[in-house]
């Protein structure tokens, strides 16, 4: 775990998460494609980031890459999103088809199905997890993915942009989630 609260591959896992990455996350990567696990631990309950990473509707909400999203239907398995991702990334547009969504065990996964950028055949995983974080509830956000890599870079270099990309949406959500839990807990004085 770095600093930032932020798990890559399995270094410091514990016997629980690796549980959760075995019957969750597991992935047989091609010959020419990368695949990692990342996780985060954020101080808010499971309810809560869940609200925000099951919204395949609204990825800007907690994404800071993205500026703009529209969902082609309804927000069912099979649903595609258009994404317009910002500036400064070497890509503009993405488009994302739904693959699961279980509201009971917290998992989301999706693929990228086409846009102007070089993630082929990109697909991830992501669950959550309820745990206690300093005597609250908290959430363990494990998120996994498998790329190809793309002629011209290494499976190292595709790898660490991906994983970029994750840690900054990973962050992105507990800075949000963690901003709402508090304003949770925040109770104004006339209801005491």
């Amino acid at each position: 775990m770095n600093g930032n609260g932020v798990v890559i591959g399995n270094g410091g896992i514990g016997g629980l998460e690796n549980e959760f990455i075995r019957r969750h996350h597991r992935r047989e990567p091609g010959d020419n494609q990368c695949s990692s696990v990342l996780s985060r631990h954020i101080k808010a309950p499971v309810h809560l980031v869940w609200s925000l990473v099951r919204r395949f509707d609204q990825p800007q909400r907690y994404k800071p890459f993205i500026s703009r999203c529209v969902l082609q239907g309804n927000l069912e398995i099979g649903s595609l999103r258009e994404v317009d991702v910002k500036s400064g990334l070497p890509a503009t547009t993405s488009t994302e088809r739904l693959e699961y969504l279980d509201d009971n065990e917290h998992i989301l996964s999706m693929r990228i199905i086409g846009g102007d950028h070089r993630l082929r055949n990109y697909s991830s995983i992501v669950s959550l997890h309820p745990e206690i974080i300093d005597g609250r509830p908290g959430t363990l956000v494990i998120e996994s993915f498998v790329v190809d890599v793309p002629e011209g870079n290494t499976k190292d270099e595709t790898c660490y942009f991906v994983e970029a990309l994750i840690k900054c949406n990973l962050k992105s959500l507990a800075n949000v989630s963690e901003r709402r839990a508090v304003q949770d807990r925040t109770e104004p004085i006339d209801r005491m």
